[in-house]
């Protein structure tokens, strides 16, 4: 089996490459990328097999003879590179948005609608990484109880944002460690300019300071003052589970944590659960751990899931606003099952 991995060298595309070993994927893997990048050597295990790849510069010839491959670039260049996968024959499970909406492309979480993916056209796309962690986190009540409608609130660590994201955290906050005089830990957005050393405020990856800061705002403004990061949710889970009537309002926050994801997710079901019964529902879900203890003071965090493939849910109680409501908690990596791992099992599902 011949696999490529478009955006190699990336965060999630490395990522892609780690799931891969880890899952002892017997493949010939060819790596792709900028050609920025061409050239550069990386060293991979597959299926036991330790061996020095060549990073190679994408060109529409780099996918022929493929089976598969894996998309971990951005929306626009998964649109340039498309055409001539599918020409190839390869089947191109992407990670960006560019495809997720289409009606002839499926949108898939294996654990919740992997059969789906064999109903392709030669694309096969990943969900959105907030969508995935919430979806994993509520499928198990679905089946319970069908899921009317969605409140959620996203807390989305800075690695949503790439590399660069992670990069900017991490100077801003060595920047303000080093000047604990800086009034309100507030980076000047004029210290540029000004000539003092230090990062701005603003990076690239976020139009205001990160560090001791919250950003609600990801994803850029739709006709109805939601974003596109906001419209994901309520978009893609009807895909996702089926549920072409399902209502979501949903708010994303970008928050000051390096990795993992975590949602404050209320449902409003089609019957009334008890916390029992949800507990129950989600207690055997694959892909899900179940942390919630009261007493003991356990509950899903960030930290907790950061490099760790599974979703975990807690702070499950009953809503106080809907009849029939149901609230929780959950956190996932974003890298990993909100991206890199869940294009991962796509492509397991046809081994």
């Amino acid at each position: 089996m011949k696999v490529a991995i478009l955006g190699a060298t990336g965060a999630v595309g490395m990522q892609m490459i780690k799931c891969i070993e880890e899952r002892k994927i017997d493949c010939e893997l060819k790596l792709l990328a900028s050609k920025k990048s061409a050239g550069k050597k990386v060293k991979v295990n597959i299926a036991g097999n330790e061996k020095e790849l060549t990073i190679e510069e994408t060109t529409n010839d780099s996918f022929n003879g493929m089976d598969f491959v894996l998309g971990a670039v951005e929306a626009e260049f998964s649109k340039i590179y498309a055409p001539a996968i599918v020409k190839a024959g390869a089947v191109f499970i992407d990670n960006s948005s560019a495809f997720r909406m289409d009606k002839d492309v499926p949108l898939v979480v294996p654990e919740i609608n992997g059969e789906d993916a064999k109903n392709n056209k030669g694309i096969i796309a990943n969900p959105n990484c907030s969508t995935i962690i919430t979806d994993m986190a509520i499928y198990g009540i679905n089946k319970v109880s069908k899921i009317k409608s969605i409140v959620a609130s996203t807390y989305q660590a800075v690695s949503g944002a790439g590399v660069g994201g992670m990069k900017a955290l991490d100077e801003q906050v060595e920047y303000l460690a080093k000047n604990s005089d800086i009034p309100n830990h507030r980076i000047s957005s004029l210290m540029k300019d000004e000539g003092a050393e230090g990062p701005k405020f603003e990076s690239d990856s976020f139009k205001y300071q990160i560090a001791y800061n919250l950003i609600p705002c990801i994803g850029s403004f739709t006709d109805n003052d939601f974003t596109t990061e906001e419209m994901k949710m309520q978009n893609e889970s009807r895909k996702i589970m089926h549920l072409p009537d399902l209502k979501v309002t949903c708010t994303c926050i970008r928050v000051p944590v390096m990795r993992s994801h975590s949602i404050s997710v209320t449902l409003d079901l089609e019957k009334k659960l008890s916390v029992e019964e949800v507990k129950k529902a989600l207690s055997n879900v694959k892909g899900v751990k179940l942390v919630d203890d009261q007493k003991n003071h356990l509950y899903p965090m960030p930290l907790n899931t950061t490099d760790k493939d599974i979703v975990e849910v807690g702070r499950i109680r009953q809503d106080l606003v809907f009849e029939n409501g149901i609230s929780l908690w959950c956190c996932g990596d974003q890298i990993r099952k909100g991206a890199a791992t869940n294009a991962v099992q796509i492509l397991e599902l046809f081994l």
